[in-house]
């Protein structure tokens, strides 16, 4: 009987202005009879840092490595596989092709970096949307899932088989710039009627705007998150409309992708989403209304709170090291 080997699984989610690490150990070596025996569950540590502000890449990268190093300190074993989860767009060699919050990273190879950080390793980057729906699909027992995930922009990823589609080496996948309306209003990506547009924190907040009713002469204030909310709750008509806009932009995203790749659940989260009470049933009733016959509608929930797209790096990560 040979004596358990220690190996890492390291979920790495990379964001604008902070970095978020979990180290994921498990005990695997070979019995008596000859079989292998995985502790499934293992051990975690995590660790937070900030980037420098206004830092290159050079440094940003770094950071980034003593960051790794320092967790990796704090055990005695072996990293084998490396899950990442970026904002940036990455291409299939896992370099940095465009990241606006962070412009210097463009052309930095961050696969092959982590690759010579932790020699060994295996390496994966996926957008961070998507790994956000691969957590909570794991979360939900879900094989098939769409996830959409609503703030600033409008996030998500797709799940099917329990894998991500279109998969890390094929790149993201969009669901803000799916073409809702033909006739909408203009993207930031240069299209008109995206769901971004129609749909996403501001979208929602600029049309509350033009919605409420000021007195004559009056500044037209923009509205802001914490009076949607209130006007929300208390039923006005101009935040009701503003928001049952943007549950309907989402309902038919919901239902477009259903007629696509036919979930098991959709999940709606995000920080708008979730600041909003009633808001996922109201996309829920609106979903229900658009099925026609033969084809019931997906079930619609909220967003596990609390999970991350840090749980999908580990879980991309486990996924390289048993790709079955």
């Amino acid at each position: 009987m040979t004596a358990p080997r220690v190996t890492g699984r390291l979920g790495i989610d990379v964001g604008g202005t902070k970095v978020a690490l979990r180290l994921e150990t498990a005990s695997q070596g070979t019995t008596s009879q000859g079989t292998t025996d995985q502790e499934a569950g293992g051990r975690s540590r995590e660790a937070v840092f900030r980037w420098s502000v206004g830092a290159p890449a050079e440094t940003d990268l770094r950071d980034l490595g003593a960051g790794v190093r320092a967790l990796c300190a704090e055990w005695d074993g072996q990293v084998t596989a490396i899950g990442v989860a970026m904002p940036a767009t990455v291409d299939s060699d896992g370099r940095v092709t465009t990241w606006p919050s962070r412009p210097s990273w463009a052309g930095l190879r961050l696969g092959q970096a982590l690759r010579d950080l932790v020699p060994g390793a295996q390496v994966a980057l996926a957008d961070d949307g998507d790994l956000a729906a691969l957590a909570e699909a794991h979360h939900a027992g879900a094989a098939n899932l769409v996830y959409l995930g609503v703030g600033t922009g409008i996030g998500g990823g797709i799940v099917l088989g329990g894998r991500l589609c279109p998969g890390p080496a094929r790149g993201s996948c969009e669901i803000g710039h799916l073409v809702i309306a033909l006739d909408g209003p203009l993207c930031r990506c240069g299209r008109r009627g995206c769901l971004q547009a129609l749909a996403s924190g501001p979208a929602t907040l600029h049309r509350a705007t033009r919605l409420r009713a000021h007195p004559a002469g009056a500044a037209d204030a923009e509205v802001t998150y914490p009076q949607l909310q209130a006007g929300w709750e208390s039923g006005e008509s101009w935040a009701r409309e503003a928001v049952e806009a943007t549950a309907q932009a989402l309902a038919g995203a919901v239902t477009g992708l259903t007629e696509l790749v036919r979930p098991d659940l959709a999940v709606i989260g995000g920080g708008f989403a979730d600041g909003l009470a009633g808001f996922v049933d109201a996309v829920a009733a609106r979903t229900e209304a658009m099925a026609r016959p033969g084809h019931p509608a997906v079930s619609v929930r909220a967003a596990q709170g609390g999970l991350s797209s840090l749980t999908g790096a580990v879980l991309l990560a486990r996924d390289l090291e048993d790709p079955d």
